[in-house]
């Protein structure tokens, strides 16, 4: 892979990795016992009984997307270690160079199309 598109893709990676850090800063709190681990916080809405309704969906819709925002940073931050150990734009299954196309669909990808469409089928 090109020093060129290794900055470009690198760049994107951190673009991304802020705005999943700031996304979460809005919803959450990092944990001080576990790195890299964010905790829901439960909304103050009130005392009335559909506050308190409300008060349980927000904190149940929240701690879904903190899960999901959780692990999309987790792969951002494995694609730049990647990068920095020279191993990005490599298949973890394969060992073969992943395509332009896909890393550029997605840059925290960590394996080539072939063995994605295989694994899911495995699934």
């Amino acid at each position: 892979m090109n020093q060129d598109l290794t900055k470009e893709l690198t760049d994107l990676l951190e673009k991304e990795q802020k705005r999943l850090e700031n996304e979460l800063s809005e919803i959450s709190t990092k944990n001080p016992n576990v790195v890299g681990d964010f905790k829901a916080g439960f909304p103050k809405i009130g005392d009335k009984e559909d506050e308190n309704a409300e008060e349980v969906a927000t904190y149940s819709t929240n701690l879904t997307l903190e899960h999901t925002l959780e692990s999309s940073l987790r792969d951002v931050e494995k694609a730049l270690d990647r990068i920095a150990k020279g191993t990005y734009g490599i298949c973890k299954y394969c060992n073969q160079e992943i395509s332009e196309k896909r890393l550029r669909a997605r840059p925290a990808s960590s394996s080539c199309v072939e063995c994605k469409k295989s694994f899911k089928q495995e699934v």
